[in-house]
């Protein structure tokens, strides 16, 4: 898909081919026009940031991480409004997380649910799925800042706006099935940190980004995030899936059976199971089950 020239409508230049073959499995880069839209430029995003006042739910003012290797919740609080955190971000080391501008402003609405649509039309997949949780962010951060070594619970398109950043990106197997299943036991969807040495240098992709410079993030794919000379402001939307969330409850489950003594089948070797298990934590979560209760049903007892 070619980006047309009209500046108000987002669009991401996607090869259909590369969506389908990749889409949640490996990182891929692309082009947009985002950078062109008036919504982005920092008077309008500071606009956006004063409607989010009474809303601190919805947004996230750190200071830049160490290392990538840092706990992504031991980073220096900063002790600023969200206004004053906008006007030192040439004086300080801030990141600033503007969470689902989406209901705060109804053009990141329109722009969310065209951006989503445009994937949906260039992956067979997504087409035969259903989506369950869709969202996005824009993120403002210094020169110089890094974000911690994380890992997401949904598939990610990630756009640079401004500045550049250097993104270093991991496959989702990367991974091992017990890192995940601690994770997905709680049915969270929040960020997750795993140990950034036990990784495969192998399995990491490095993208350099600037304006108009994208990529794709799988669900899983931990991640680390350099932003460099100037002040920088990027926007990403992430989604999770009917299907993407079946594999999360099978991971849920199979962190019982481990706990339990069992030895589970990972997601996708046996999938009339993994719909059971499916099922059985999509009841078990919100009911908060023993432990006991799983293992009868695990081991057959």
């Amino acid at each position: 898909m070619a980006i047309n020239g009209n500046s108000n409508i987002g669009q991401l230049e996607l090869a259909s081919q590369v969506t389908d073959r990749s889409f949640n499995r490996e990182p891929f880069g692309f082009n947009h026009n985002l950078s062109t839209l008036d919504i982005f430029d920092l008077g309008s995003l500071g606009r956006l940031a004063e409607k989010y006042h009474g809303h601190e739910q919805d947004y996230f003012i750190a200071s830049s991480a160490s290392a990538p290797d840092e706990k992504f919740r031991a980073t220096k609080p900063v002790n600023l409004e969200l206004s004053e955190a906008f006007g030192s971000l040439k004086k300080n080391s801030i990141r600033i997380l503007l969470k689902r501008p989406e209901n705060h402003d109804p053009k990141f609405r329109k722009l969310l649910d065209g951006l989503t649509e445009q994937i949906i039309d260039q992956s067979g997949e997504l087409k035969n799925d259903q989506i369950l949780r869709l969202e996005s962010a824009v993120f403002i951060t210094s020169a110089a800042t890094l974000t911690p070594f994380h890992f997401d619970p949904s598939a990610v398109f990630f756009c640079q706006i401004m500045g550049d950043k250097t993104y270093h990106l991991y496959s989702p197997t990367a991974l091992t099935e017990p890192e995940l299943e601690q994770f997905y036991f709680r049915g969270l969807i929040d960020i997750a940190q795993v140990e950034l040495a036990k990784r495969d240098p192998k399995q990491e992709h490095v993208f350099q980004l600037s304006a108009g410079k994208g990529l794709h993030q799988p669900q899983n794919a931990p991640h680390w995030v350099e932003t460099r000379g100037d002040i920088s402001v990027s926007y990403s939307f992430f989604f999770e899936t009917a299907g993407a969330r079946k594999v999360s409850r099978t991971r849920g489950f199979n962190y019982y059976m481990s706990k339990a003594g069992a030895e589970p089948t990972p997601p996708g070797a046996r999938p009339r199971l993994d719909a059971f298990k499916a099922d059985a934590m999509g009841v078990w979560i919100p009911c908060r089950k023993t432990l006991s209760a799983v293992k009868a049903v695990t081991l057959g007892k």
